[in-house]
């Protein structure tokens, strides 16, 4: 999968701009820190994000999306790195305030487990207060296994659930698409 994002990645900002639902939520949130964006690609959320002084860090299996976004942290001097690392083994949580999962959980038969677990073990490893913002297409039964998966949680007070439309453009082909896609935002608290 790693090689086909780098070939992607190959054309700037491959998957357009952030959903301004997401970053409005975010630049009205009151707590800022530190931020980690699984599954960062280019940066297309962790750029705007560092932009509104979280201090963010992007973590994704393609070195290429990594070092886009490092450039762009670099030239604008702000509060962003890249590692390149598989999600699935980060440990780190220490000090986070956010999580942001945009678009990486297909919950298809083959990955359920792996991708549930990560949503378990992310929450788990999370200090109370921090959030967990969650981009999913309304796709098959993709938005109500992270209902499911979320409803068995009793740390978690939801803060946002908006559907929104996303549109995805393909420079090469000059073919768009319009997705519907439900950002999904909670916060952990004491039970």
């Amino acid at each position: 999968m790693t090689t086909s994002y780098n070939s992607y990645y190959l054309t700037a900002h491959f998957f357009g701009e952030p959903y301004p639902a997401l970053i409005e939520f975010f630049a009205n949130y009151p707590v800022r820190g530190k931020l980690l964006d699984m599954g960062c690609g280019q940066g297309r959320d962790a750029i705007p994000l560092a932009r509104l002084g979280y201090d963010v860090l992007g973590l994704d299996s393609s070195k290429v999306g990594i070092e886009q976004m490092e450039a762009v942290a670099r030239k604008e001097n702000i509060k962003l790195r890249g590692q390149v690392c598989d999600i699935y083994a980060f440990n780190d949580f220490e000090g986070v305030k956010a999580v942001l999962f945009d678009s990486i959980f297909h919950f298809l038969k083959k990955d359920l487990k792996k991708e549930t677990d990560l949503i378990y073990q992310t929450i788990k490893a999370l200090d109370v207060g921090c959030i967990i913002a969650f981009c999913i297409p309304i796709s098959g039964k993709k938005l109500k296994i992270l209902n499911e998966i979320l409803a068995t949680i009793d740390s978690l007070e939801r803060l946002l659930d908006k559907k929104i439309k996303y549109v995805f453009h393909d420079k090469k082909s000059n073919q768009s698409t319009e997705m519907d896609y439900q950002i999904v935002i909670v916060k952990k608290k004491n039970v």
